[in-house]
């Protein structure tokens, strides 16, 4: 399995309403339904002398900019030694259907400075996800204009800050030649159970677990 999780671990997930996943935020310890779940019972089950913790911080509709203002509380406050971070579909949503951009320079500008805030503050471990759409309803496609320097990005800051990168957006592609994209995320976005199960699949392949 490698090094990468280790003795008592505190996993934080954060992101948009796809980590969010329904999750009770009356109850700290609530995981949702949707991916962050599928990964603390696989990895709790797998290595049950890690005795690993995990919590989610996801809230549905965020944007970069929303976790740099909730990441004192939801971040730096927990002293996670993981942090998962997913987020950058609303950033391109929001200009779809509120005629609300974000800039791929203004994304790169906040998710930076949760990076650089997280490596100041803590010794933690970075798993960075990228967000991903699959071309279902049809109007998706032209998303693609906004999204794609937005996983440019994700890859890049991956890269400088020595992340571990999860490839949604290719993994999603390669399995819409097995399924048609609605089967994996009815709306384009919000995965179904068979997505999340690809995207919990995904994260823990990437850390080895």
């Amino acid at each position: 399995m490698g090094q990468f999780l280790q003795q008592n671990d505190v996993i934080l997930f954060q992101g948009d309403s796809i980590t969010d996943a329904g999750r009770n935020r009356d109850s700290g310890d609530d995981l949702g339904r949707g991916y962050a779940y599928m990964i603390a019972g696989r990895l709790s089950f797998l290595h049950a002398e890690k005795r690993l913790r995990f919590v989610n911080r996801g809230i549905s509709g965020n944007r970069a900019s929303d976790l740099q203002e909730r990441w004192e509380a939801d971040c730096l406050d927990i002293k996670p030694t993981v942090v998962s971070i997913y987020i950058g579909i609303n950033d391109t949503w929001r200009r779809y259907d509120q005629n609300n951009p974000t800039s791929a320079e203004q994304f790169e500008q906040g998710y930076r400075d949760l990076l650089m805030r997280t490596k100041e503050r803590l010794d933690a471990r970075l798993i960075m996800v990228e967000p991903f759409v699959v071309p279902y309803p049809e109007d998706r496609k032209q998303w693609r204009e906004d999204l794609d320097p937005k996983i440019a990005v994700v890859r890049e800051l991956a890269r400088e800050f020595g992340a571990l990168l999860v490839p949604l957006d290719g993994l999603f592609a390669q399995a819409c030649t097995r399924a048609e994209p609605s089967f994996w995320a009815p709306d384009g976005v919000h995965p179904s159970p068979a997505g999340h199960a690809l995207i919990a699949d995904a994260w823990i392949r990437t850390v080895g677990a």
